[in-house]
């Protein structure tokens, strides 16, 4: 008796609805992720078991290295609507416009801002240079930026501390120092949902690493309760069961 033949079916699966959806999620996540921003070092927080999430929008980012450099980013609104007023860009080009200013008020030295400094300083979303070094830093390529910031062993790297005294018209000594300079400027760009944001405290960030020296953060911490910036988060990693 001869054996019987089973039919072979065929073994094609049709993988186009599969593609389909697999680019239509890809789509989805690309466009409504928020991606990191570039930072100039890598700096890992110190754990905790707070669930807070800092704010993306309307908020200065103070980030403090393991070797004690201080950096300042700038972001603004998110709202499209709102960019050309109140968006990171504009936002930026306000607070350098008024650092500069005040810097030059304070030490007498002109940093020698132009426009098209502003221009690039808009781009920058992460910076921490002597104002005196900022119109150089920005005349560079965009990788020497990168290179030139990444050094944390070049003493131009980082927003100084050193104190700035000032006498006024009246005579008064005003004691500041560019970190101030900064923050106030940030303050008052004229971004009103990120003034808001910085009086309420979920307008400032303050990231360091965790093998930073207390010393330092307690400097960058002491210098925002000096300018009444009692309100503030400080960025840590969810503690998890190893920790």
């Amino acid at each position: 008796m001869g054996k019987v033949k089973i039919k072979r079916k065929s073994t094609l699966i049709d993988m186009t609805a599969m593609s389909d959806v697999t680019v239509l999620l890809l789509t989805f996540f690309m466009l409504t992720s928020t991606f990191l921003q570039k930072e100039p070092t890598t700096v890992i927080t110190p754990s905790s078991v707070s669930e807070i999430k800092v704010p993306t929008a309307n908020v200065a980012s103070v980030l403090v290295s393991p070797e004690g450099k201080v950096f300042i980013g700038i972001a603004g609104d998110a709202d499209a609507d709102m960019a050309d007023i109140w968006g990171s860009e504009a936002t930026r080009k306000q607070v350098l416009e008024q650092a500069a200013s005040n810097y030059k008020k304070y030490t007498g030295k002109d940093p020698q801002i132009t426009t098209a400094d502003l221009n690039k300083f808009a781009k920058i979303n992460m910076f921490g240079v002597p104002m005196e070094n900022m119109h150089a830093f920005l005349n560079l390529s965009q990788t020497k930026q990168d290179e030139f910031i990444s050094d944390m062993s070049n003493p131009q790297v980082g927003i100084p501390m050193k104190e700035i005294v000032y006498t006024d018209a009246d005579g008064q000594k005003i004691v500041t120092n560019e970190f101030q300079i900064w923050m106030r400027a940030i303050y008052n760009s004229g971004n009103d949902n990120l003034q808001s944001a910085m009086k309420s405290g979920e307008g400032i960030a303050v990231k360091a690493d965790r093998g930073t020296p207390f010393s330092t953060v307690h400097q960058v911490l002491d210098n925002l309760q000096t300018m009444k910036m009692n309100r503030f988060s400080v960025m840590t990693a969810l503690k998890t069961e190893q920790d």
